[in-house]
């Protein structure tokens, strides 16, 4: 059994800051203790002196080969792995789909089909509840049993994936009673269908329109349902990708209450805006997402939001196509560009550089990207942390490292970055997931095959 010693480095979690020695044995953390306290002996010796020693990443909001617009998601689970591993994350969560008239398992079953032998880091699913209706009712009580604990329904995408406020309220009210914990896309897709309408009628079809028929006040508003219809159902809500200001408020205001409400943004809103949706010859379409970007003065209160808690989470919603032949469908009518971005690679330096900005703690960084996410979601403290017992999932980091964001050197299947030029400070150097050399040396050593799922536990915050 090959042990692993690490040492010299800097080890942050979300609780503590510590300059301690990390012995790995067996794919977990058996030990820490301070340098020279102890005798150690391992079969390998990594020096991270100077260095960060951390969790590795959990990003909770994936989308690798997902089917959308009449394509797919431009990452399958082999290379969207790959590139996340090359980002310092080790596990991802993502979302398996009921087809509307199946059943949970059957959608279950066919990410499983994508997933299983083909993943370079660990991995686990949420379900999304696309066809509400006693059956699948049922099903999600066995699903939590078994591991699949958390259920995401749309307020958005009328036709595909929306589900009526009765529909929602039967969902919340079976996770009350299984301990399931639902996910709301939250925004009022009945009145921004009505609003996309009108803006093509009136000839507004570039990229920046996409902004601006999905309101800020729909997302409030939606947000605010959703709340009030999971205090209805005594259910807990995490609300994803919360893009503004308004939606910020409600989240806030439900926590004040002590609701078990909690939130989730991603990068594309702390560090991106609609300056970049009317960027002109269609470059707009690159970052087309929904929520969309907002206007910058949005970004401030949702960092103010991860300073105090008001959100938990930091996850991508990571769910990448290709500029050409896949955003390009959308030329003439926006409506049409499928919506998604990259940024599973990208995710653990963005937050670093907010640390180097003093936007976050070096604490806060761990605790939004790894902890947070880990315990929400069931995974924690076998992910998240570096602890003894904890998966050996661990990721040296040098915090002087300069780089620049570039399709030319990522490693996600996309052919655009959507932080092109951006310069960062803080880099990845080797990853280890479960003890095993993933990114060593500025190499890719892993192997598709090497993730493993997991089953996971029941939200850790109620």
């Amino acid at each position: 059994m090959t042990r692993t010693l690490i040492t010299g480095g800097l080890v942050v979690t979300a609780s503590d800051e510590l300059h301690v020695d990390v012995l790995v044995e067996g794919g977990r953390v058996v030990a820490l203790a301070t340098p020279g306290s102890h005798g150690w002996t391992a079969d390998r010796v990594l020096d991270a002196t100077g260095k960060y020693v951390l969790p590795g990443g959990v990003d909770a909001h994936t989308h690798m080969e997902m089917p959308f617009g009449g394509t797919y998601a431009a990452d399958t689970f082999e290379t969207g792995t790959r590139a996340a591993a090359w980002g310092g994350t080790t596990t991802i969560v993502d979302f398996a789909i009921q087809s509307i008239g199946g059943s949970l398992q059957e959608g279950l079953d066919a990410w499983h089909g994508k997933a299983d032998g083909r993943c370079a880091i660990d991995y686990a699913f949420h379900m999304i509840l696309s066809d509400v209706n006693r059956s699948t009712l049922k099903e999600m009580d066995r699903l939590v049993a078994e591991g699949v604990t958390s259920f995401k329904l749309f307020m958005a995408y009328p036709g595909v994936f929306y589900s009526d406020d009765g529909r929602i309220l039967r969902a919340m009210q079976q996770a009350s009673g299984n301990g399931g914990l639902i996910m709301m896309h939250a925004e009022n897709g009945i009145a921004i269908d009505v609003l996309v309408e009108q803006a093509l009628a009136e000839g507004r079809t570039d990229p920046r329109h996409h902004g601006d028929v999905r309101k800020v006040a729909l997302e409030a508003e939606a947000t605010h349902r959703a709340v009030q219809l999971a205090r209805v159902a005594g259910s807990p809500l995490y609300v994803v990708h919360v893009s503004a200001d308004e939606a910020v408020a409600e989240i806030a205001s439900a926590r004040h209450k002590g609701l078990p409400v909690f939130g989730e943004t991603c990068p594309q809103y702390l560090f991106l805006s609609t300056d970049n949706l009317a960027e002109p010859d269609f470059e707009g379409a690159k970052y087309v997402c929904s929520t969309p970007l907002r206007p910058r003065e949005h970004q401030e209160v949702l960092w103010r939001g991860l300073r105090n808690d008001e959100l938990q989470v930091v996850s991508t919603d990571h769910c990448p196509f290709c500029f050409s032949g896949q955003k390009e469908m959308g030329r003439g009518d926006f409506s049409k560009i499928p919506n998604g971005m990259p940024g599973v690679e990208n995710r653990m330096d963005l937050l670093h550089q907010a640390v180097v900005e003093g936007r976050i703690s070096r604490r806060r960084w761990i605790d939004i990207a790894c902890a947070s996410p880990a315990r929400m979601f069931g995974l924690y403290p076998k992910k998240g942390t570096v602890a003894p017992g904890a998966d050996a999932d661990i990721v040296i980091y040098d915090p002087a490292a300069e780089q620049t964001i570039s399709a030319a050197t990522h490693h996600m299947n996309v052919d655009y970055s959507a932080y092109e030029g951006k310069r960062v400070t803080g880099r990845v150097e080797t990853v280890l997931s479960r003890g095993v050399p993933v990114i060593e040396g500025g190499e890719y050593v892993g192997h598709p095959g090497h993730g493993t799922y997991l089953p996971r536990g029941t939200c850790q915050y109620l």
